[in-house]
């Protein structure tokens, strides 16, 4: 019937709601929780890694969680019905790697620097931080990528999969830019912050990372 809200409108309408939850309580933590903690009194600091940190992780992973799980559904329809370009392709990888981050590294590591479970706080905390600042640095363009899907110009646009059976093949730029994308997820895991370890160096890194991958999705 018409007037039945469609599953995709609905899948729609919960990935960017989830979204919103994750990709905002990651800036929150990266741009103002870390910010306070290096200025905040130990009694305060200690407060709010115990109560407060917690709570807002709970949002945080469950965001991510539900956010990738509407992200594959629309995916998978978005494939039959018209296929991933190169944008979709870069954005999902993003977001695939910056959920992955979320379970397997920063909510583990997080476990322990507010005393959840038992651990060496001083190894832990900075193994969540550089995850947390590739998410961050991945944010950006993850975004343009879902964003210009269908909607983008030049050879991002190429089709690199389709049921339909009338793909075209990944260009030299598609190619590259998943290249660059799998580079710094290894730097996420067994790297260094690098200019992401300041707020403003984060976010320059991801502005820059976008224009990058924007320029080989378009002209390579």
């Amino acid at each position: 019937m018409e007037n039945i809200i469609s599953l995709d409108l609905l899948f729609r309408w919960a990935h960017v709601l989830f979204g919103i939850t994750w990709i905002g309580l990651l800036y929150y933590f990266n741009f103002i929780q870390g910010e306070y903690f290096k200025e905040a009194e130990a009694s305060a600091k200690a407060d709010a890694t115990k109560k407060l940190a917690p709570r807002a992780l709970w949002w945080f992973r469950w965001g991510a969680m539900f956010t990738f799980i509407t992200g594959l559904v629309l995916l998978m329809g978005i494939r039959k019905t018209h296929g991933i370009d190169g944008f979709i392709a870069m954005g999902a990888l993003m977001g695939t790697f910056m959920f992955l981050n979320v379970w397997l590294i920063i909510w583990p590591n997080q476990k322990i620097v507010c005393g959840i479970v038992e651990g060496d706080a001083s190894v832990a905390g900075p193994k969540a931080l550089l995850a947390s600042r590739t998410n961050t640095l991945f944010s950006i363009p993850m975004l343009l990528g879902m964003l210009a899907s269908f909607h983008g110009t030049g050879k991002g646009g190429t089709m690199i999969d389709h049921a339909a059976g009338v793909s075209q093949g990944m260009t030299t730029g598609i190619i590259a830019v998943l290249a660059l994308v799998v580079l710094l997820e290894l730097n996420a895991i067994f790297g260094k912050l690098g200019p992401m370890a300041s707020v403003k160096g984060v976010i320059h890194s991801s502005i820059a990372l976008a224009v990058v991958c924007l320029g080989l999705l378009q002209l390579v």
